[in-house]
């Protein structure tokens, strides 16, 4: 057993009980009160990146079949983990961080280039894989759960009316831009339930052909257009601007220009839209093992950044809604369905794809549950007259919903 790790392991688990098994087969039970797990570490190099790193290594060690859970779910043994990480009485830990805050200018400086090649690490993966564990939609982002208990597709569905309220779609024929169109479900509903003329942009080849080939199966083709275009090389004007879950892939040092693009392709009585992941505790940095395998560039802002950057642009913020643990919600309907198709999932990539996918699906939850990560949704205009002085018109707008009686049942696609 190391000694080093003991120590620091003392000091770590405040929250929780964790019972570690060292590579030596000495056991060691850290906490008294709380939450248990166990974890069980097989190497000397997956004991020394707990020292050293444990932010990126452990899980790498997680992946490379370094350590695993011992008597308890992964669920389990991170919710443990992350319960202490907020206040982190860990050295190395309290370093990595405060160097990685140093370097967020350079980890999130996202030119067209280099956007391109963040989004194909992602998003351009087999095609299948994403069948496996969304909604039949395709929808890659925080559903909207009105009561709680809705099945996924039913909740996938709320979320693209609860935005459509949003934006004001109150006549048909109106220009809409979709910023980070995905697979094109959001531009599909808008076109098909709200007659707008839409035209999405991604920067993923991959979700560009499977959206113009739905456009074309659903008859949309002459009111949906998909393109591959960098938000920064559009020139048009539009009635409505819409983007969900892209901005977390601006980066921080384009703030500015994304917001100051926005504006300028917002005709003026227009209406925007921006659904994105943030956080509650103010400005940190991206965790250095997320960064690296799921989302090199991204980054879930606080709201005071996001904020700050529109302030400078002239933007009026005519709305904000923070939506707390409807991700989590989100999150653990995908972690059920990859489970349920962990086989063809497999097949598709190897084991070592899915250990890396299963933690990433279980911290992104636990960041939600334990953590202070969060959903916002931001409305934006040119002029503050552009909307009602209230509210109300989105809430008589969802009671409208052209989707509301089309209730979808939450079935595991294989």
């Amino acid at each position: 057993m190391s000694v080093t790790l003991d120590a620091v392991m003392r000091r770590f688990i405040r929250h929780g009980v964790l019972d570690v098994r060292y590579p030596d087969g000495s056991t060691r039970r850290y906490g008294t009160h709380g939450p248990h797990a166990g974890l069980w570490i097989d190497t000397r190099k997956a004991e020394f990146g707990l020292i050293v790193n444990p932010g990126l290594l452990m899980p790498e060690a997680y992946m490379d079949g370094g350590l695993r859970p011992m008597g308890c779910s992964l669920y389990a043994l991170m919710e443990v983990l992350m319960m202490n990480v907020r206040n982190a009485a860990h050295p190395a830990m309290q370093v990595v961080s405060w160097l990685r805050r140093l370097r967020r200018a350079w980890s999130q400086f996202n030119p067209a280039p280099r956007s391109r090649r963040n989004v194909a690490h992602h998003y351009d993966l087999n095609g299948r894989l994403y069948s496996l564990f969304l909604d039949r939609d395709l929808q890659y982002s925080c559903a909207y759960f009105a009561q709680g208990d809705e099945a996924l597709d039913e909740a996938q569905e709320a979320k693209k009316h609860h935005i459509a309220a949003k934006l004001k779609l109150d006549r048909p024929g109106l220009r809409v831009l979709d910023i980070g169109c995905g697979w094109g479900g959001m531009a599909l509903t808008l076109a098909r339930d709200y007659g707008a003329q839409v035209t999405g942009i991604t920067l993923s080849t991959e979700q560009l052909d499977a959206a113009r080939a739905r456009a074309v199966a659903d008859g949309l083709a002459a009111r949906v257009q998909f393109e591959l275009t960098d938000y920064r090389d559009v020139r048009q004007r539009y009635d409505r601007i819409v983007s969900v879950g892209m901005f977390e892939h601006v980066g921080i040092t384009h703030y500015r220009e994304f917001f100051g693009h926005l504006r300028d392709c917002l005709t003026e009585d227009g209406v925007a839209l921006i659904h994105a992941i943030g956080r509650a505790d103010g400005p940190r940095a991206t965790n250095a093992w997320i960064e690296k395998y799921i989302f090199p560039g991204g980054y879930a802002p606080a709201l005071s950044e996001t904020t700050a950057a529109i302030e400078q642009t002239g933007l009026w913020i005519t709305d904000i809604e923070v939506l707390r643990l409807h991700y989590a919600k989100t999150i653990a309907h995908w972690r059920r369905r990859f489970a349920a198709n962990r086989a063809a999932i497999a097949s598709l990539y190897d084991e070592r794809f899915c250990r890396m996918f299963e933690l990433y699906l279980v911290s992104s939850e636990l960041a939600f549950r334990r953590q202070m990560q969060m959903n916002f949704q931001i409305q934006l205009t040119r002029d503050p007259t552009a909307v009602p002085l209230t509210r109300d018109y989105m809430i008589d707008a969802e009671r409208r919903l052209p989707a509301a009686a089309d209730v979808v049942t939450d079935t595991i696609q294989v």
